[in-house]
């Protein structure tokens, strides 16, 4: 008799008729930066709730590793408070967290000190004695970026990453790099420890429950696939919208920019979900293949007419005065840096040809906003008077990734009465209201993901470098030419007047999210 298949790591197990989700295998994980913020308002929160929904493993443990004076009982201290201020679920359970808080440690070091390693060994070999973990490891990089290839030559040095008992894996936040050649020599650096497969690039738009949505509403619905193409879709739009400013991260801010620090991920992420082909299955290779032909078919960007870039004066957002970029902390009063950037990108292959994809992403716009907008084309021909057609606009699929998660599409009605009035309305989808449940925070989902080995929402080596390299094209052509007459765009308006110009020339206006 044939055995039952072993369920595999994508793949959640049937039980009693129902789908039960996998819970990872007993592992610790090393958070290097543990007193830093993404810890506190992310990695921990994320980590009680997982626990609060019982999705954690028994055994499961926490080693911070920062170079900050604290002892083990301050670190939890620190992390409880972070938790009562940052998790989605309030009030904290206090049972929940004291589960927790057992199994977090903490180990001082500096990220280069070779003695410090050795510590952790130690107490990575307790963990595995006393709560069983098995040799189970996540190695988690919330550094500065200057620390990713310190960090991982330390680990091998160490002896920690081998292999052996257990699996060991790496999480590396964003940026990753700062251009083609750097992004290659990290990944070069990150290979003489860990395998590509060990290792989970992190961005943290692909654990949002819309992003992961845009693949359902096109592969798991009939009426969307067939009319997802050139032949029915005039344009794409793309925005990732900010109403804040650097938020005093200007020293980072100054030598990334907005092409770096959102156009090179979040937006590359977006548009290769939005454009991919339909994998065979939906495991981690087959979806990264499809996003990576997407970039591949990406058409050589004409700089000098295909973008735009911005920063931003003093203006007013949200009623209130706010400062021009150049006014920041830690920002040169001659910068040029962009805080707002726009792309014309046409994609070269059977489904996407002549179909344009518009992209910006900006700081001090008017409002928070990332959505992925599909507008279909009119209609060949409209058998009504021009009177009641007037107020019509085409119809647009909305997919909305901030604030308010979900989709609306908006099509044409007739207005009730005797006469033939047609009017634009909205089928609206959220998710608060449509499942009665809080979508869980995207680090929840890429968290638990990376435990089960599962690297479907996880950057590819190769997505990676063909995202830098379109990043360096453009880069390339900046060089080339005067900077703009920066600030070009007030705080809390739209970007400069050349982005309306971008689109219009080509008879389309941008959306007001």
């Amino acid at each position: 008799m044939a055995q039952a298949a072993t369920p595999t790591i994508t793949q959640n197990i049937l039980r009693d008729g129902l789908i039960l989700p996998r819970t990872p295998d007993p592992a610790a994980m090393v958070i290097f930066g543990a007193s830093g913020d993404l810890t506190a308002r992310k990695l921990m929160p994320a980590l009680y709730n997982l626990a609060l929904n019982r999705y954690l493993p028994s055994g499961f443990s926490v080693i911070g590793v920062a170079d900050t004076a604290l002892t083990e009982d301050e670190f939890r201290a620190h992390m409880e408070q972070a938790v009562q201020k940052f998790s989605r679920s309030q009030p904290v359970d206090r049972a929940v967290w004291q589960s927790l808080a057992e199994g977090i440690s903490y180990v001082r070091m500096p990220f280069d000190d070779a003695a410090g390693y050795g510590r952790l060994a130690a107490e990575l070999d307790r963990l595995d004695r006393e709560r069983g973990t098995n040799g189970n490891r996540v190695f988690y990089l919330a550094t500065a970026p200057q620390f990713f290839s310190v960090i991982i030559d330390r680990l091998g040095a160490a002896g920690i990453a081998k292999a052996g008992e257990g699996w060991k894996r790496v999480v590396i936040e964003k940026p990753f790099g700062n251009d083609l050649k750097s992004a290659q020599a990290l990944n070069q650096a990150i290979h003489a420890v860990f395998a590509e497969p060990q290792i989970y690039r992190i961005d943290h738009y692909l654990g949002k429950e819309t992003v992961q949505n845009v693949l359902v509403f096109r592969f798991a619905n009939g009426i969307f696939e067939p009319i997802w193409n050139r032949r029915y879709v005039d344009h794409v739009q793309i925005t990732v919208a900010e109403d804040i400013g650097i938020e005093r991260r200007g020293k980072y801010y100054e030598s990334s920019g907005a092409l770096r620090d959102i156009f090179q991920n979040h937006l590359m992420q977006l548009l290769s979900i939005a454009a991919m082909e339909a994998p065979p299955n939906f495991d981690a290779d087959s979806v990264r293949d499809e996003k990576v032909k997407v970039l591949k078919s990406i058409h050589p960007i004409d700089v000098a007419n295909d973008v735009v870039r911005g920063q931003y004066g003093p203006g007013w957002v949200g009623g209130q005065q706010v400062p021009g970029y150049r006014q920041e902390v830690n920002v040169s009063p001659a910068s040029t840096t962009e805080t707002f950037v726009a792309v014309r990108l046409k994609i070269d292959n059977w489904r996407w040809a002549d179909t344009p994809f518009y992209l910006r992403t900006g700081k001090r716009l008017p409002s928070r906003a990332s959505e992925i907008a599909i507008q279909f084309k009119n209609p060949p021909h409209l058998p009504f008077a021009k009177t009641a057609v007037q107020e019509l606009t085409p119809n647009v699929l909305v997919m909305r990734i901030q604030p308010h998660e979900g989709a609306s599409l908006k099509i044409a009605a007739k207005i009730p009465g005797p006469v033939m009035r047609l009017r634009t309305v909205n089928m609206d989808f959220f998710y608060g209201s449509s499942f009665m449940v809080e979508s869980p925070d995207a680090y929840e989902r890429l968290v638990l993901d990376c435990m089960l080995g599962d690297a479907t929402l996880f950057a590819r080596e190769d997505e990676v470098e063909r995202a830098w390299g379109l990043v360096d094209r453009i880069e390339a052509g900046w060089a080339s030419q005067p900077p703009p007459a920066f600030p070009n765009y007030a705080a809390g308006t739209w970007g400069p007047p050349e982005v309306d110009a971008l689109i219009e020339r080509d008879g389309r206006r941008w959306r007001r999210p």
